[in-house]
């Protein structure tokens, strides 16, 4: 007696036949997480694909944010930093801060030379604003620019500072190739003539929040954040400077730093003149 054989069934009817034979929320169920296993596999391979490369012979030279530091370090705590500057609303001229050394490491010194140049050099430590205030009260009569080389430092001094700068008629100068970011730029708006050299950088970012001044009491570090903003802003404004310098401060992370193009310093009102050409400085005198 001779025997039919029956075909085997297709995977595709083996499918239609296990789908009738179920409700279609089930159905749907197996269907989504098939798709979400796909998508997980394929961001593996891709970031898997992206860690070769960051560790890659030609990412050697690559700048320190995008290079993996340490074998806790895992790309998704890498890449929001990198990819940052290009997200939208954000500025791709941001740059990190740089970490200052030298004389620029060290409190701010002042030194007279010719042509009436105060050169005002290095970090704007807490109380440098006495220091300079006593070294107008002697020289006063000396003084015509303070010329700033200074990576910020304390607002609060960059303030009063900024203020004596005003009030003695003093003008303000970065010269070319030099450095004033963070609250130097504060102390620069004091100028009645604001001058800056070509390639000279001048950035802003945020304010940190100083905290409460007195021992024992909850420090309230978004009140003490805001007056101080607060503050910046009503100065800039009586410095005639436009506070759009102040919206490009607050949008900059702490750690980074928004640079002024050439036609920006100018028409935010930033720097006021064109750089003076004096001849080369004779030192008579430091504090």
């Amino acid at each position: 007696m001779s025997q039919s054989l029956t075909p085997r069934p297709t995977s595709r009817q083996r499918f239609q036949v296990w789908a009738s034979d179920n409700p279609d929320e089930l159905v749907l169920r197996w269907i989504f997480r098939s798709v979400v296993t796909v998508t997980i596999a394929v961001l593996g391979l891709d970031l898997a694909g992206m860690n070769g490369l960051l560790n890659s012979p030609e990412m050697a030279g690559a700048p320190s944010e995008v290079k993996r530091t340490s074998p806790a370090m895992d790309l998704p705590t890498v890449l929001p930093s990198v990819l940052a500057p290009w997200l939208p609303g954000s500025d791709k001229r941001l740059m990190p801060v740089p970490q200052p050394d030298g004389v620029l490491a060290k409190p701010m010194t002042f030194e007279l030379v010719g042509g009436g140049r105060l050169m005002a050099t290095g970090t704007i430590t807490p109380g440098i604003s006495e220091a300079f205030a006593a070294e107008i009260g002697k020289r006063r009569d000396y003084i015509k620019t303070v010329v700033l080389n200074s990576p910020g430092g304390s607002v609060t001094d960059a303030l009063a500072m900024g203020r004596l700068i005003r009030e003695s008629k003093f003008a303000t100068e970065v010269e070319a190739g030099k450095y004033c970011a963070s609250s130097c730029p504060l102390m620069f708006a004091g100028g009645i003539e604001r001058r800056a050299g070509d390639k000279a950088a001048i950035g802003v970012h945020q304010v940190a929040a100083l905290g409460s001044a007195q021992p024992g009491l909850p420090r309230n570090e978004m009140s003490v954040a805001q007056n101080v903003s607060a503050r910046c802003q009503r100065y800039l404004g009586d410095m005639g400077v436009n506070l759009q310098v102040w919206v490009h401060a607050m949008e900059t992370p702490h750690d980074r730093l928004f640079i002024f193009k050439p036609e920006e310093l100018k028409s935010l009102n930033i720097v006021t003149a064109t750089t003076a050409v004096t001849p080369a400085a004779t030192p008579r005198t430091r504090s």
